[in-house]
């Protein structure tokens, strides 16, 4: 019996070249990463950002008059807030989008809402902007936030 001993495998250059070419994909991918995270909790915060609006324009339109006997909501004390439209109420919330106060050491305040009533409010319909930015130390007329969103809600009255 005869063996031919042909030629099988790769050669040392070759393994040696497709681990650098593989080496260099793989760091490639890890630069990647840090900008995948950061547009990632970006994400994150704006989803936030949006349920706190939702939570307030909920909070808005349950002002609205009700049958007799009915109680209102209140969630915010953002009740008959509609009236003094040159004064915008700020709110502070938490990572968990719960209301927090400006100060609190416990509860520290992640996110801030802005709601500016527009003027006139007429007596079927109120317009007001509300704002969310982040983080919350950060005063968005003063400095540039982190991160913003911001709608328009329109309450029939």
């Amino acid at each position: 019996m005869k063996y031919s001993f042909a030629r099988s495998g790769f050669s040392l250059i070759e393994v040696v070249l497709a681990l650098g070419v593989a080496a260099f994909s793989f760091v490639a991918v890890l630069g990647m990463l840090p900008v995948g995270l950061k547009i990632q909790q970006g994400s994150v915060n704006q989803t936030k950002a949006n349920a706190i609006m939702l939570q307030i324009m909920a909070d808005l339109r349950a002002d609205v008059r009700l049958p007799p006997g009915q109680a209102k909501t209140d969630q915010f004390g953002l009740n008959n807030h509609w009236l003094a439209v040159a004064t915008p109420d700020t709110l502070y919330f938490t990572n968990d989008a719960k209301q927090t106060t400006a100060t609190s050491t416990t509860d520290f305040p992640v996110f801030r809402a802005t709601i500016t009533y527009l003027f006139p409010p007429t007596a079927t319909t109120s317009i007001a902007k509300i704002s969310v930015s982040w983080p919350a130390s950060v005063d968005p007329s003063t400095a540039l936030p982190a991160g913003s969103a911001e709608t328009f809600v329109a309450v029939n009255r």
